[in-house]
């Protein structure tokens, strides 16, 4: 049975996508804590509800990030966690925390890395005219939103999106492709080559999945082009998240 520690700062959507899945689906691994930066989070409060143990350290005023690192590694080592996830963790992890918990230490970034890395991300891909956007679930390396890609989710820029659309169409992408990732890893379906992560796949799944035609919201707004996407043959996670 693995064993699972989250770290959240916010919201934790992503935290509740992962506990939903990993209940629904019987993965062999238990979610053994909710460690959060901040007393307030809303995520605290829906990993009570879900009945999940939570913790709190507080770096609220804490100026001294290597030794709050040391804190955090202290208080998840006590779990002895087999895979620590971070679900909208917004604290940057030092090089000794990073390689204290090297290869199971997993992150999801609301872009597809290489590009748009850092804060903001929706902003930079409207700046920069993309007309795709995305999601990317990786493992986390000493630089910022880096480190080896386990799975991308694509999906469209619309005409007439703001940070704000945009960032919701992701984020519903976010909530397929992060619970997958972990699964993989909790099954250990997944090798890894130095900055390449192959995937043991079944019928079905693929490191890539395009969300073209899962937003009903956005199905009016898509053009011709869309849907030509939309209707190609390209892979589809649809059947294993079921």
């Amino acid at each position: 049975m693995k064993k699972i520690v989250i770290l959240v700062s916010g919201r934790g959507s992503n935290m509740i996508a992962i506990a939903q899945a990993c209940r629904r689906q019987g993965w062999p691994a238990q979610i053994v804590a909710v460690i959060a930066s901040r007393p307030d989070t809303q995520a605290l409060r829906d990993a009570s509800e879900l009945g999940l143990n939570t913790r709190v350290l507080d770096a609220t005023g804490s100026t001294d990030r290597a030794q709050y690192d040391a804190r955090l590694a202290d208080l998840i080592d006590g779990f002895e966690p087999s895979l620590v996830v971070l679900a909208g963790y917004m604290r940057i992890l030092g090089d000794a925390f990073v390689d204290r918990f090297a290869g199971r230490l997993v992150n999801i970034h609301p872009s597809l890395l290489p590009a748009f890395p850092g804060l903001r991300s929706h902003q930079q891909a409207l700046r920069a005219g993309v007309k795709i956007h995305g999601a990317t679930v990786h493992l986390v390396g000493r630089e910022l939103d880096c480190g080896p890609i386990i799975i991308q989710a694509a999906v469209p820029v619309l005409a007439g999106d703001d940070e704000q659309s945009l960032a919701a169409r992701v984020l519903r992408a976010e909530h397929r492709i992060y619970p997958l990732a972990i699964r993989w890893l909790v099954e250990e379906r997944l090798e890894f080559d130095e900055q390449t992560v192959r995937l043991r796949a079944q019928p079905g799944e693929s490191q890539w999945l395009a969300c073209f035609d899962t937003f009903e919201d956005d199905a009016a707004a898509l053009s011709a082009d869309h849907a030509e996407l939309r209707s190609a043959s390209a892979p589809r996670l649809t059947g294993a998240l079921r």
